[in-house]
């Protein structure tokens, strides 16, 4: 009987058992799955003197970058917010008084209204639109930190190797060197090169950062590894000043840095065999009265920090370091980019013949033909600018995505090639345009016709929404920034041996083209000549004068490039 019950019991038990393991995977089962990709990044804030916290936000593996999730940030940021169709409206308070963010998802254009009237909008254009997934909007690590840094005026960096991001809420940006703004922070070296040095216990210069005050500058060197012992050498004539490291080492070419606007004009690294490392601090002391150059250790952070102390206190330098800081708010998104990647856009294409001249021929063909020509005449005398192409065969690519290709691949000029066309068949000769509202109807008509392409683009009402007048404004607001360098290269290229002399009829134009409304870079298009011109069809349809013209472009691109660097070699020996 004893048996009988014991064995009742224990088959009581495990039918108990085994229907709390059915009820345990129906709940699992339940649980709603993380998409693909997933991740967290680390989000760590800091409210004062030893006070803040950390959070974790929602991100996505996308191709090796990480994507934050917008509303899980401004969430670990406790800001305001509230979800729109397709974007998401941000309020925060920081400072007085106050300002509302407007995000749109695939859209370049940030707008930030401040709850003060009588301050006009900010835009702020990011060189990647928001991706929209699933009603949440993802941006990289790198855009988000630059979008935020920029829009709260705070420092907000992502550490690549540590996969943080750090956001200072405390206190405004000071003077930033270029490398804060949605950069990575110099504090730590990457796995690869750090890892093994650190274990050796020696000293390693992983950064360099230079922060501007009213009174004169802070140079911030962060490092690893143990305590080195150090000699600074002071303030010479020439305004050198040196500071040595024994037994350190560093990355020579990544912390080689020039700056401009500030006492700091350059440091300069060189390992010296056997004895270590030695920085060559380039102090301005004919525009800036310096008294005292003092060094301190941060033990607590393991950083060396040199002070540079000038006169302070007169109007007049705090008019010139506001004017200072405003034209690098101005210009670093302008001034950091060196001429490395053209962007060549060849239009229509495809379904898309665009023009067609009296005989037939295709502005979509001609413009292929020059931009191929002129992309070769790039890649043989500069080897060193790499060359992308919207497209290099008869293939239809919608306007916007003309952009995002731009973008994506870090260009530095984008120059799209037509062919023009007129009721009246006597108009001829070259034009070329820039992005802005039009002060012609001649402008207006050009820009209509080459914006009317997007009908033949599926969904073109829901991709081109954001084009209206509004949105035409913003972006012109936008790309002010580069307006002076896309008419210099405009200007370049319909007269390449003296600029000045361009006649009113083939003079700068601007106009609404949507081609040029998403690319965040200098960018201009050219209208190489009208098909409806009997004689200028002739030409444009001969081989041998489209290499002509590519070639007369190219030569356009080179002036302006020359120019550039003179300007930019004469701005940094001021």
């Amino acid at each position: 009987m004893r048996h009988f019950l014991f064995s009742l019991r224990s088959g009581l038990a495990v039918m108990m058992l085994m229907t709390l393991l059915m009820i345990s995977v129906r709940t699992l089962s339940a649980l709603p799955s993380l998409p693909s990709g997933q991740r967290f990044v680390s989000l760590k804030v800091i409210t004062g003197e030893d006070q803040g916290y950390t959070m974790k936000v929602s991100a996505q593996k996308r191709a090796g970058i990480d994507m934050i999730d917008l509303e899980s940030m401004v969430r670990a940021l406790r800001m305001s917010y509230r979800n729109e169709q397709g974007g998401l409206v941000v309020e925060e308070s920081f400072g007085m008084p106050g300002t509302i963010c407007t995000i749109m998802g695939d859209n370049n254009f940030v707008r930030i209204i401040s709850r003060n009237p009588e301050l006009p909008k900010r835009i702020i254009q990011l060189s990647s639109p928001p991706l929209l997934v699933q009603s949440r909007l993802l941006l990289s690590a790198s855009q988000v930190c630059r979008l935020f840094s920029v829009w709260l005026d705070r420092d907000v960096v992502y550490n690549y190797a540590s996969g943080q991001i750090r956001v200072r809420l405390d206190r405004k940006s000071l003077g930033e060197s270029d490398e804060t703004i949605g950069m990575v922070s110099d504090d730590v070296l990457s796995d690869a090169e750090g890892s093994s040095r650190q274990s050796e216990g020696r000293t390693v210069i992983t950064g360099v950062e230079v922060k501007n005050r009213s009174n004169g500058a802070a140079i911030t060197f962060s490092a690893s590894g143990i305590a080195a012992q150090t000699s600074l050498v002071t303030l010479n004539k020439e305004g050198y000043t040196y500071f040595s490291l024994e037994k350190a080492s560093c990355d020579i070419g990544a912390l080689t840095k020039e700056y401009r606007g500030g006492v700091v004009s350059s440091v300069t690294p060189k390992q010296v065999a056997g004895a270590g490392l030695q920085f060559t601090i380039a102090l301005d002391n004919r525009s800036f009265a310096i008294n005292s150059v003092e060094f301190q250790r941060d033990n607590k952070h393991n950083r060396y920090v040199i002070a540079v102390r000038s006169d302070a206190g007169t109007d007049a330098m705090r008019k010139k370091e506001k004017e200072l800081r405003i034209a690098q708010v101005l210009s670093r998104d302008i001034e950091k980019w060196r001429l490395d990647t053209i962007v060549l856009d060849a239009g229509h294409g495809g379904k898309d013949p665009g023009a067609t001249g009296g005989n037939g021929t295709n502005e979509k063909d001609v413009a292929l033909n020059i931009v191929r020509d002129l992309g070769r005449y790039i890649t043989e005398k500069w080897p060193d600018v790499r060359v992308i192409y919207t497209r290099k065969k008869d293939a239809f690519v919608p306007l916007l995505q003309r952009g995002k290709i731009a973008n994506q691949n870090g260009g530095k000029l984008f120059i799209s090639v037509h062919c023009n066309a007129n009721r009246n068949r006597n108009v001829r000769g070259s034009e070329v345009y820039i992005l802005g509202a039009h002060k012609t109807k001649e402008a207006l008509d050009v820009a209509l016709f080459e914006n009317s392409v997007i009908r033949q683009e599926a969904d073109y009402t829901l991709a081109y929404k954001g084009f209206s007048e509004e949105y035409l404004i913003m972006g012109s607001m936008a790309q002010s920034a580069f307006a002076r360098q896309s008419t210099l290269l405009a200007r370049h290229i319909l007269n390449p041996d003296d600029r000045q002399s361009v006649n009113k009829r083939a003079g700068v134009h601007q106009a609404g083209f949507m081609v040029l409304w998403s690319p965040s870079m200098p960018s201009a298009l050219v209208e190489v000549g009208y098909l409806s011109n009997p004689g200028e069809e002739q030409i444009l349809r001969d081989r041998q004068e489209q290499k002509k013209i590519a070639y007369t472009i190219f030569r356009g691109v080179q002036a302006y490039r020359k120019n550039y660097e003179t300007s930019s070699m004469a701005a940094m020996e001021r």
